[in-house]
């Protein structure tokens, strides 16, 4: 048992440190995080939230992950733009109902999708109307509305309609990237050189 877990660390990393490297190497990709928890229930859920934006192809990038939900997942979507930086409530932006494919009927999960943004079935009615009902302009509003803190990734479940846990989506900086990278390459030449070791 052992000797799996370095290799699946190894396969981890090493996807890891090559996702953010390629999302790093394009000047016109934007990343941004959130974590997941409880704010108007009691619920001792948990979760993260990545979010990837290629301005140049149009596209979002949405991986998700979940547990210990009181409540299975019913929808799960991007709501933006709240009145207020990182506070208060308001509508659906992305994806009507939800994430097509998103886990539903459970109380953990994970999730990983690319969405092309230039289609307006990407957005609610309601948002895209907001923004002349062009695509490009709802996408221009969604990335200004999470860049000023005004979007939330949100989880609703059956014990919670309104939503069970949700965080608002935050930039990362470059720097932390790179410092991820490095972290992640440096533990895997560790562990190379340790399985080394015990080979010989």
């Amino acid at each position: 048992m052992s000797r799996v877990k370095p290799v699946k660390v190894v396969c981890a990393l090493t996807a890891i440190g090559a996702s953010l490297a390629l999302m790093t190497a394009h000047a016109e990709t934007r990343i941004y995080s959130a974590i997941l928890a409880a704010e108007s229930v009691a619920s001792p859920g948990t979760g993260t939230a990545l979010v990837t934006m290629d301005l140049d192809a149009q596209t979002m990038r949405v991986q998700a992950s979940f547990s210990d939900l009181i409540g299975t997942v019913t929808v799960a979507h991007i709501h933006c733009c709240t009145a207020v930086p990182g506070a208060g409530t308001v509508g659906v932006a992305t994806m009507p109902g939800t994430f097509p494919g998103f886990p539903a009927g459970v109380t953990s999960g994970t999730y990983d999708a690319t969405f092309d943004m230039t289609s307006s079935t990407s957005y609610v009615a309601a948002f895209l109307n907001n923004y002349g009902g062009t695509v490009d302009a709802a996408f221009d509003g969604l990335i200004d509305g999470i860049d000023a803190g005004k979007a939330y990734f949100n989880i609703h479940t059956s014990f919670a309609s309104s939503g069970e846990i949700r965080g608002f989506l935050a930039p990362i900086p470059e720097p932390e990237i790179y410092a991820m990278m490095g972290v992640g390459l440096g533990l895997m030449g560790w562990i190379g050189r340790r399985r080394k070791l015990q080979a010989a």
